[in-house]
């Protein structure tokens, strides 16, 4: 079955009009880190889901853009950790190091990417997801490092909205952990049962990763009442608090 863009160029308008909504309408003092970190993470899913369009609109001269839409999914989890760990409540210094940790190893493997042409080559596009050819056995440091991001997001965000009693804060947290999980669920599960979508899961991860934009942009409209009531409630820094 060809290929067709209609999903990720529909998901894409999304994602960057959700995240311009919100830094728009926002002045510039309120627009926290909260708001930046959110719209940093949709503006990602849409440069993936661009990039492969780009990509399956003619396969063989794909070139440097199948490394390029992984370059773009390896933010993701480290800013996803960092969004969690700005909207926990109380603030946690050793939360913040530990995602710094994971940003300067996702920088790492950015830069690896970038040097190793056999990182990633486009082999098949199908329907509305691509799949990949990857040099292993390398290729499982990558993937052991994008799964712990998003079980690390899973885990945090979870047990960040048992333990928060600030209600902001805890439907935010919430909502973060019923999108993360809606779109890894599925995409595990598609990929496992249905023969002709294995080995096209990171494909198959940002278009489900829909659902985790939705819920981004639910937490951006909380985020945005927040900072137009109160401009002042988001503080620029790590408070301090002991974890």
């Amino acid at each position: 079955m060809s290929y067709s863009p209609i999903l990720a160029l529909a998901t894409a308008a999304f994602e960057i009009l959700v995240a311009c909504w919100a830094l728009v309408t926002l002045r510039g003092e309120e627009r926290g880190r909260v708001v930046w970190t959110t719209s940093v993470i949709l503006l990602l899913l849409a440069g993936y889901q661009l990039a492969e369009v780009a990509i399956c609109s003619d396969v063989a001269a794909a070139g440097f853009l199948p490394r390029l839409a992984f370059v773009i999914v390896t933010w993701l989890p480290p800013l996803g950790l960092l969004l969690i760990a700005h909207l926990h409540r109380p603030e946690s210094r050793s939360l913040h190091g530990s995602c710094y940790g994971f940003l300067a190893a996702a920088a790492g493997i950015v830069v690896w990417i970038l040097l190793d042409g056999s990182f990633a080559t486009a082999s098949v596009c199908n329907a509305v997801y691509a799949r990949y050819t990857h040099a292993m056995p390398r290729f499982l440091i990558y993937s052991t490092f994008y799964w712990v991001g998003l079980a690390g997001m899973i885990l945090f965000s979870g047990y960040g909205a048992a333990r928060s009693r600030d209600q902001r804060r805890k439907r935010q947290l919430k909502l973060l952990f019923v999108g993360t999980l809606a779109f890894v669920v599925p995409s595990i599960a598609l990929s496992w049962f249905i023969p002709p979508a294995r080995g096209a899961l990171p494909s198959i991860l940002c278009h489900f990763a829909l659902l985790l934009a939705i819920a981004l942009g639910r937490l951006l409209h909380i985020e945005r009442k927040a900072m137009q009531s109160c401009p002042a409630v988001e503080s620029t820094g790590v408070e301090g608090l002991p974890t």
